[in-house]
């Protein structure tokens, strides 16, 4: 089997789908692996490192697609400027696609790779079992999220996040407010608390009090027992929970120095949680980062993409975030991508077995048809 390795298209993509330690995994497992030439550069990995631990190089992109097995990505397929081609126009009918597709909103592109006979596999869609966490790409890039939007909120501050004793008076921690705790909340409280600010987080399920509380924050909220699905994921709640959540938010937030977001619903979902009233209520000079802003936004008043100042509060909607550290993003999610390989290589060979709940939960096109969203396959 050939594994290839493109160089990311999408715009502001800086990580590469497999750094050369992982190559070297995949070598000794008998796997042929070729990576177009400068597919790393941006995250700082040179062709010669991928070359001295087995892969070959290969610049002519089409070649590259077209003599693949399988394909490793960051990002779901797009237009290449260079090869005036569409990615999936490139791969080889038959061949097999990795990587974060997104499938809830790429469903054009899910079209695309099953009229082209590709079997794609959405990283982001594997099941949270004890078996698969080694492949949990969406964990991996959302503690990068979660520690570079405390950066930022830090940066943007006009204040101190510690508090500090000096010769002209002592300066009080900065009030840091986290909405949602799951794995990018959690980091983005644990940053926080280690720069000093004095931190307060809310979620809707109660069964992460603790987690917060034992990472240096006050947990703050109304919970509901039944607030994730079956996949750990927060679920919609009553109008009378949004309620009371609604009053909690805005009374946590006009006392806050800077709010970070991370809600999503389902995974996808960003549920509006920030009115521009609650903004308005806020104190100048405080500051919003929005890590929900690729799917719309948690407030009101996030543009994705930008950093604007309303009200005197400055709302920052940085989308990618894990591409601003490439060098351990592109790391961690090229060893969640070979843990998946390795899993299903025996004797020689990828098992596609579509009875393993593994990949019949990520395996969203197949057989020339979408699979996502049907019964039994992913969803």
């Amino acid at each position: 089997m050939r594994v290839a390795v493109a160089r990311e298209v999408r715009s502001g993509e800086r990580r590469v789908a497999l750094v050369p330690e992982s190559v070297k995994k995949l070598v000794k497992a008998g796997i042929a692996v070729s990576v177009q030439g400068g597919a790393g550069e941006n995250a700082y990995f040179t062709d010669s490192l991928y070359r001295d631990e087995g892969a070959e190089i290969e610049n002519d992109v089409r070649a590259l697609y077209g003599a693949a097995d399988l394909v490793l990505k960051v990002q779901a397929p797009a237009f290449n400027e260079a090869a005036a081609a569409d990615e999936v126009e490139m791969m080889r009918p038959g061949s097999m696609l990795l990587g974060t597709l997104i499938p809830a909103r790429h469903r054009d592109v899910l079209e695309k790779l099953a009229a082209r006979g590709v079997s794609a596999f959405s990283i982001d869609q594997i099941p949270r079992i004890t078996r698969a966490q080694a492949m949990d790409t969406l964990s991996s890039m959302a503690n990068i999220a979660g520690y570079k939007a405390t950066l930022i909120a830090a940066n943007h501050l006009p204040k101190y996040f510690p508090m500090l004793m000096t010769a002209a008076g002592t300066v009080f921690p900065a009030k840091v407010f986290v909405i949602g705790a799951g794995v990018a909340g959690l980091q983005a409280i644990a940053t926080a608390h280690r720069l000093g600010a004095a931190v307060e987080a809310t979620d809707t399920r109660p069964v992460v009090k603790e987690q917060v509380e034992s990472i240096g924050a006050k947990f703050v909220g109304v919970v509901a027992d039944e607030a994730q699905d079956a996949s750990g994921y927060a679920k919609e709640l009553s109008a009378e929970f949004y309620r009371k959540q609604a009053e909690l938010i805005a009374e946590r937030c006009a006392a806050a120095d800077a709010v970070i977001t991370t809600a999503l619903i389902g995974g996808v979902k960003a549920p509006k949680l920030i009115t521009a009233e609650m903004v308005k209520a806020m104190k100048p000079g405080s500051v919003i980062v929005d890590l929900a802003a690729e799917a719309g936004g948690n407030c009101e008043l996030t543009q994705p993409g930008r950093t604007v100042v309303d009200h005197g509060v400055t709302i920052c909607g940085p989308e990618n975030l894990p591409a601003e550290i490439p060098w351990h993003a592109s790391t961690l999610y090229s060893r969640n991508l070979t843990a998946f390989v390795l899993a299903f290589w025996k004797d020689g060979a990828f098992r596609l077995d579509l009875d393993d709940e593994i990949i019949r939960g990520c395996l969203v096109t197949h057989g020339g048809e979408v699979r996502f969203g049907k019964a039994g396959a992913a969803a």
